[in-house]
Formats: C-alpha cells, sequence, structure tokens
C-alpha cells in the first residue's frame, strides 16, 4: 500500500507539473502576440500598401499569356516620358480632353490587357486611386516643333547591375511613392520585358528587394534666373 501511495503522488505531481506548464506556455503566446487592427486607420508600412491591394491579381499575372509580337521594351518605356522618372505622355490620341480621368483611363489602364484598337497591351497604373489623371500625364503634342532644353540628363538605371552582391535580389533603384505596386510595371504581359519578374504570386516584395536609399543633397531654395523686373 505505501508503494501504492507513492506511485499515485508522483502522478499527481506529474499531471500538476504538465497543467501548470501547459498554462505556462499559453500565457507566454498571448503575451508575444499582437493583433492587428484591420478596422484602424492606421497604415503600419505605407510603401507596402499598394503592392497589397493588388496582391489579388498576382496569379492573373503569372498565368496571362504573352504575346511576343506586341511586348514592350525598356527603351519603348523611357522614350514615352520627357526625362528619367517623369510622368509618361499619353501617346493615343485624346477625344474628350476635358473629361479625362476617373473611369475613361481606368477602364484600360486599371488592370491591363491587350487592346485591339491600338494592338499594343495596355500598362498597368500603379496608383488607380488617383483620378485625376491629366494632373500629371498630358498628351503628346509634337515630337519636332520644340528644342532641346539645357535640363541635366538624368540617366536611367541599368538592368542587371543592382545587385548589392552576386546572386542577391536586385535592390530597387528608384523611389517608392507613387511606384508603390510593384506588380504593374514589373507583372503582367504589358510590363516592359527585361524587368519582367518570374515570380509575381510573391506579393510581398519588399521582403527581398530593399530601396536603394541615396542621399540627396539639398540645393536650398530654388530661385528663377530672370532680368525682367516684375512690374
Amino acid at each position: 500500500m505505501k508503494r501504492l501511495g507513492i506511485i499515485s503522488l508522483f502522478i499527481v505531481l506529474f499531471l500538476a507539473f504538465i497543467f501548470v506548464w501547459n498554462l505556462s506556455y499559453q500565457a507566454g503566446q498571448e503575451e508575444a502576440y499582437i493583433p492587428v487592427d484591420k478596422e484602424s486607420s492606421i497604415t503600419l508600412m505605407p510603401s507596402e500598401t499598394g503592392v497589397f491591394e493588388r496582391s489579388e491579381y498576382a496569379l492573373d499575372y503569372a498565368n496571362m499569356p504573352v504575346d511576343e509580337n506586341h511586348q514592350r521594351t525598356l527603351k519603348e518605356y523611357y522614350k514615352n516620358r520627357a526625362f528619367h522618372g517623369a510622368p509618361p505622355s499619353i501617346p493615343h490620341p485624346v477625344v474628350d480632353e476635358i473629361s479625362m480621368g476617373e473611369n475613361k483611363c481606368l477602364k484600360c489602364h486599371q488592370n491591363g490587357g491587350f487592346v485591339d484598337k491600338f494592338q499594343a497591351y495596355a500598362p498597368v497604373t500603379p496608383h488607380p486611386e488617383m483620378i485625376n489623371c491629366r494632373q500629371c500625364h498630358v498628351p503628346q503634342q509634337t515630337s519636332s516643333l520644340f528644342k532641346n532644353t539645357n535640363f541635366p540628363q538624368l540617366n536611367a538605371p541599368e538592368v542587371g547591375v543592382n545587385n548589392a552582391l552576386p546572386g542577391s535580389p536586385p535592390v530597387i533603384p528608384h523611389q517608392i511613392q507613387m511606384h508603390e505596386n510593384c506588380l504593374s510595371c514589373h507583372a503582367g504581359p504589358s510590363a516592359p520585358k527585361e524587368i519582367r519578374v518570374t515570380h509575381p504570386e510573391r506579393v510581398n516584395c519588399r521582403q527581398c528587394h530593399v530601396s536603394n536609399n541615396k542621399e540627396v543633397t539639398d540645393i536650398g531654395t530654388f530661385k528663377r534666373a530672370t532680368n525682367n523686373a516684375i512690374q
């Protein structure tokens, strides 16, 4: 009987240890877990919200067939801009300029797709929430009337030389603002073929690709040089 009592006491103590350890473990998990309040208006990482808002189309981009005869190139991509970093101009006729914007532009440029009228893929806008398109994008008026300016020429980033280390993911060579949706320029058949990614389904781009935040020198207050007196 004495031996049976010792065995019973040992079993009770062992079960009590398991019970207390389980409570402690669960309490530790609760303290470490911080739930994200989806109803909150605070954006944790504003520079990444654009990617996640469009992430539902990632697999669509990955499965889209690419027409080899209608691919865009980086040369065409930069040719449609006044300078590197400038908003692209509108390369097609604009019929009703006053009402340009919102649904008129987003019909083709919100999700992309092939446009039979122009025999080309419509580029996807990285910021469809900004509906006043003509505030930044202007139609092409001429290609020969105006003379070149003395503005400094900014060289576009080269492809294949933006890796911090051999074999590492390339860094982001441009600013994130207004380009938050990586999939718009780097996925799908409308993306320039030189920078089209092979894995658009991995929507958390910033997990591997980091911004190349170069230091910007403060040039002070800009003053326009003029000889005309202000009347």
